[in-house]
């Protein structure tokens, strides 16, 4: 049954009870892609959420899905917005498909007394009066899908061994995922026998094998071959892991993107600025000429990428590497599988928009994958745990990992800390979580067990059990923590 707040009258809210009233009240604007998404990550969070939407359809499956409270409506509306409880909200996310109405609803929150407003804006023409106009506007955040996620594809190109690539502590440590290849030295070795084998500072700190085994491995645990690893190090020490571990591909000199929406002008910007050639393939004539304005260093084609006799024409056999990047999920796929098989060499990244049968996507050799709704969340759902602890230490970076059964996240460590001081090795650290770098003063640590955590450090901590908001939430039965 569709529920508006008024609707809903005194029934109980679901995840109050989760969290004992420690969640916070969001209000999101626009039940889309990535509207859902954030609805769902953010109530399992044990937030209480409602959603506003136009459209009765989505809210119909959302409240099926979620269970939670759905207003249907114009999000600009002050009557919408007050139907739905934003003149007590803490957060609203305006997320429609509209980068002016985004703005426009977090303009009405902040004047009706929502705490704090986040926009999802995409239009590029934006970036500069954003930073001109945020604070008359309200707003606590902007955010941009397609940016987020061309900054990921970009990062990860820089090290074309890796199918994921994550950035910390401003760049200076990197966690890169990788697949154990059959013949490699490290297959059924133990991870406490590996500083006798590698050279590079490295730790293993997640590992997927098969469809659905997630681990946050001990010292005990084997490698075997297949299994995706997610590594910690310094960009130096990844760099010699993969050299050595001879998985190491030369570095990508040009790149072929097939599709010229956001996402693959964001992207052919940053490649370009990098000093890479960059080939853009896009079947819609008018956008060619738009792009070949706004990219003059960009060869754009006018054709389609989906061909294959065309594909070759474009220079696909020269290319380091290749990006599936239209706005058409199968295409991307089979473009994906095609360039795979054909050219093993060159680098592929697909883009996937949807997220369903994601355990057969997963299964597919279609190199690395991103999908734009996920980076987005990311972004968010750091911001919300940071506002939900203004004293302790602040979430500096989060990475959903493996599908979001685990999560990456870096804490910049306050003076308060209950661990500060302590060796690791006394610490009583929650179960399926590891500590991976400490980050003190640009100098990076692989922590051992007698290393300690200090004040004004940054650190890195993935763990499987998700929700962590402060560095304290690490330690077993620490009573701010209440996502078990």
């Amino acid at each position: 049954r569709l529920l508006s707040r008024r609707e809903h009258g005194k029934m109980e809210n679901i995840n109050s009870d989760i969290q004992g009233g420690e969640g916070m009240k969001i209000v999101i604007v626009g039940d889309g892609k990535i509207g859902s998404t954030l609805a769902e990550q953010l109530s399992r969070e044990g937030h209480e959420v409602t959603i506003i939407d136009q459209n009765a359809v989505p809210l119909q499956q959302t409240v099926e899905d979620l269970d939670i409270l759905c207003v249907e409506g114009n999000g600009a509306m002050s009557a919408t917005q007050l139907e739905a409880g934003v003149d007590s909200a803490d957060l609203l996310i305006a997320v429609t498909a509209s980068d002016e109405l985004n703005l426009l609803c977090c303009l009405v929150a902040k004047k009706l007394g929502a705490r704090h407003t986040i926009a999802r804006v995409r239009n590029p023409e934006y970036d500069e009066e954003l930073n001109l106009i945020s604070e008359d506007l309200g707003l606590s955040l902007s955010v941009n899908p397609e940016l987020n996620c061309a900054a990921e594809i970009a990062r990860t190109l820089r090290t074309p061994s890796a199918i994921k690539t994550d950035t910390f502590a401003g760049g200076r440590v990197e966690m890169l995922k990788f697949q154990l290849p059959p013949d490699s030295q490290l297959v059924d070795k133990q991870l406490m026998e590996l500083p006798g084998l590698i050279k590079a500072k490295v730790l293993i700190c997640a590992v997927e094998r098969g469809e659905n085994e997630v681990y946050i491995p001990a010292g005990t645990f084997r490698l075997a071959a297949g299994d995706r690893i997610s590594f910690v190090a310094s960009p130096g020490n990844a760099q010699q892991f993969f050299r050595q571990q001879k998985l190491a591909a030369g570095r990508i000199r040009n790149a072929l993107l097939v599709g010229g929406g956001r996402i693959a002008f964001y992207l052919a910007r940053q490649l370009l600025e990098s000093g890479l050639g960059v080939t853009i393939i896009e079947s819609n004539y008018a956008r060619c000429e738009e792009l070949s304005a706004a990219l003059p260093k960009a060869t754009i084609l006018h054709g389609d990428g989906t061909n294959e006799a065309f594909l070759r024409e474009s220079g696909i056999e020269q290319c380091d590497a290749f990006a599936a990047l239209t706005g058409i999920d199968e295409e991307n796929v089979l473009m994906g599988l095609y360039v795979r098989k054909t050219w093993p060499k060159v680098k592929v990244v697909t883009k996937i928009n949807r997220y369903s049968f994601q355990t057969i996507i997963d299964a597919m050799d279609i190199g690395s994958v991103f999908n734009p709704r996920f980076s987005t969340s990311n972004l968010i759902c750091r911001y919300v745990r940071s506002m939900q602890d203004s004293a302790g230490s602040k979430i500096e970076t989060l990475y959903k990992l493996v599908g979001g059964k685990a999560e990456a996240l870096e804490f910049r460590v306050a003076e308060s800390s209950a661990v500060c001081g302590v060796p690791l090795l006394k610490l009583e650290l929650r179960p399926n979580l590891l500590v991976c770098c400490i980050n003190r003063g640009g100098q990076i640590l692989i922590p051992s067990g007698q290393d300690t955590i200090e004040p004004g450090d940054t650190v890195v901590v993935v763990s499987s059990t998700p929700g962590l908001r402060e560095l304290d939430d690490i330690l077993a039965g620490h009573r701010g923590y209440g996502h078990e």
